[in-house]
Parts: structure tokens; C-alpha cells; sequence
């Protein structure tokens, strides 16, 4: 049945708590300042819990101990650091997987860095939480490198291209100075993107230019900074 309504909150980093009417998703955590995952405990709520790579700033083996209100963790097989948790909870996901669980289904695709990204349907939205996949130019490196940045980049948007998402999380990192949003922009250009969620922004915030986008096209855009900050996304 589609949820008309969502919440997004924002913990730190790249990660987020997605709420539906029926469901309860936490992608990447690392921090959170605010307490949110301890309040949705507190309440009775079951979390299905992604990580995307096992990077300090994605993945925090802490999550281990939310496990008798966790239904599944849906994880990047380079974790492997998830101690006493039943192994049934925990599925290990490789690039270009899927997983069908409690009406949630959930692809993965690759990464630019290590790990995975994440396309999740539920309850009638679309989601995709890219993980560290960007197109990571970092201008002070070796020619070869920035080329090999941008061959990385572009083959895994061959994959995602036409992809129609209700909300995307993307990284859209402060310390790549000019460039960081260059990875943002190609991938808005070749998804379908309702909802974009700016992240791993390293507290700075970031809002699109007039014309970002392309002409005559427009993207919501969200980007918090503080842990609890909060949105609520209405399906038209």
C-alpha cells in the first residue's frame, strides 16, 4: 500500500531516518547528536538498517546493539564487524543485488569509493541512498587519478540512467571546494529525481544555483546540518 507521507530526519554525515506510515529505514548511521534513533527504540518502533561501506563516518558498530528492535540490516559485504548479532537479521549485500524483505525491496549499485549504494522501494516510494558514490575530483591530485575519478563515475551512472526516484541522498562534500557538486549535477541530469537530499556535506551547507539543474528543470533540495533537522515529503 503507497504512504502518502514520509518524514526525513537527518542524524549526521550521510545518515538519515526515513518514516513512512508503516515502516522505518536508517541509512548510514554514524552519529547522532539528537537522539533520534534512540527515541524511534524507546517508542517500539523495527528499524531496517543499511549501511553502505564500512568507512567510521557510514557505519558505527553500535547498531549491533539495537538488534531486538532491528528486522533486518541490510549491509555492505566489506562489514564485517557487526558482533552477536543474529546472523538471520543481517543481510550482506554485494553491487547489482537484490533483496525482498517485509514488502521492502532493495538494489544495490556500486560505489566510486568502497561499498555499495542503495535503491529502495517501499511502501510506493523510491528511494536511493548513493553511499560515497560521487564523481570525486579532487583538484590537487595526479591527472591520472582525476581521470580515473571520472571513468569510475560515469560507467555506474550508465547503470542508474533513467532511474526515476521519489527522493535521492547525495553526497555533496564541501572539501572538494568548486567540484563538489559536479557529481550531484550528472546525476540529476541522468535520474529522475523528485526530492534531492544534499549530504556528507561536512556542515556546510549547499543550495543549487539558479539554472543547476538545466533549463526549465527544477529539483527540491533539501540539505540540513544539524543533527533532528527534520523534512516532510508529500506525494503529489
Amino acid at each position: 500500500m503507497m504512504s502518502l507521507h514520509l518524514e526525513l530526519i537527518y542524524l549526521e554525515n550521510s545518515g538519515f531516518v526515513v518514516e513512512t506510515d508503516k515502516h522505518v529505514l536508517v541509512f548510514d548511521y554514524y552519529q547522532d547528536a539528537a537522539g533520534t534513533v534512540a527515541q524511534l527504540i524507546a517508542a517500539g518502533k523495527m528499524l531496517y538498517v543499511f549501511s553502505s561501506h564500512r568507512h567510521h563516518d557510514h557505519f558505527n558498530p553500535i547498531i549491533s546493539t539495537w538488534q531486538n528492535n532491528v528486522a533486518k540490516f541490510f549491509l555492505s559485504d566489506d562489514i564485517d564487524n557487526l558482533p552477536g548479532v543474529n546472523e538471520e537479521k543481517i543481510e550482506y549485500m554485494r553491487p547489482y543485488e537484490t533483496s525482498v524483505q517485509d514488502g521492502i525491496r532493495v538494489k544495490t549499485y556500486g560505489s566510486t569509493d568502497v561499498g555499495v549504494s542503495f535503491a529502495v522501494e517501499v511502501d510506493g516510494w523510491r528511494l536511493f541512498h548513493a553511499g560515497d558514490l560521487n564523481w570525486w575530483h579532487w583538484k590537487w591530485d595526479h591527472k591520472y587519478n582525476l581521470m580515473l575519478a571520472k571513468d569510475l563515475f560515469i560507467k555506474e551512472m550508465d547503470k542508474l540512467d533513467g532511474l526515476k526516484l521519489d527522493i535521492a541522498f547525495f553526497p555533496v562534500d564541501s572539501r572538494l571546494e568548486e567540484y563538489r557538486a559536479i557529481g550531484v549535477k550528472e546525476f540529476c541530469r541522468r535520474v529522475d529525481v523528485g526530492q534531492l537530499v544534499a549530504m556528507h556535506t561536512r556542515g556546510e551547507r549547499w543550495a543549487p544555483p539558479i539554472g543547476f539543474f538545466g533549463k526549465g528543470k527544477s529539483v527540491a533540495t533539501w540539505c540540513p546540518v544539524f543533527s533532528g533537522d527534520k523534512l516532510k515529503v508529500t506525494k503529489e
